[in-house]
């Protein structure tokens, strides 16, 4: 296939992305928290806090369509070494075609990160996160963050982005360290990556 045909595929299948998440936005604006799939830039400024060399599953949160996943398997994370919990059975679907030796896992991550963390062999070396956290109150953001934390690795990171200019979780709300990016100006809206390690 020359160049052209597979950069005319990938315009085609983003289009597709977008239709989906727009359709699945509009049936459950809440449960999916975006009106299209995260930038390029975005879900690479995401994938460069996570160490592919640090053993352990990378645990994707809400990866909807899936380019931050595709950005993590190009930062050097092995595919079979990702572990993808979405919501929308249509996206697990999709995910299991372009992923296929990632383990995906459809289901609420809200509820099932730390029964994760005990089906897995090591600590996690990182969990990336595109859930749409201000949909959901402090104490359960704050009970995500806590069960994230609990199985990782000592340094490992917790990955979030926002399009608030705030922290998704507050610092006086978890023992943690936290850093932020610089603002995502590339992204539609504009985006900030939050970083959470164990304090």
């Amino acid at each position: 296939m020359s160049s052209q045909s597979l950069q005319r595929l990938e315009k085609t299948l983003r289009l597709d992305d977008e239709v989906r998440f727009i359709r699945s936005w509009l049936e459950k604006p809440l449960a999916i928290g975006a009106v299209t799939p995260s930038g390029r830039v975005l879900a690479r400024a995401m994938a460069r806090y996570v160490d592919p060399d640090l053993p352990g599953a990378v645990i994707e949160l809400g990866p909807g369509t899936g380019p931050i996943t595709e950005a993590l398997i190009e930062q050097g994370v092995a595919e079979d070494r990702l572990v993808l919990v979405e919501y929308n059975p249509t996206f697990c679907q999709l995910l299991r075609a372009r992923f296929p030796r990632a383990t995906v896992l459809q289901g609420d991550a809200y509820g099932t990160l730390r029964r994760i963390g005990h089906a897995v062999s090591d600590p996690a070396a990182a969990i990336v996160s595109g859930l749409p956290l201000f949909t959901k109150p402090l104490k359960t953001r704050v009970r995500l963050l806590r069960d994230a934390l609990h199985v990782m690795r000592k340094d490992a990171p917790f990955i979030q982005f926002t399009y608030a200019v705030v922290p998704p979780i507050p610092k006086s709300a978890v023992s943690a360290r936290v850093e932020a990016s610089e603002r995502i100006w590339m992204n539609l809206p504009p985006a900030r990556v939050w970083v959470y390690r164990k304090g």
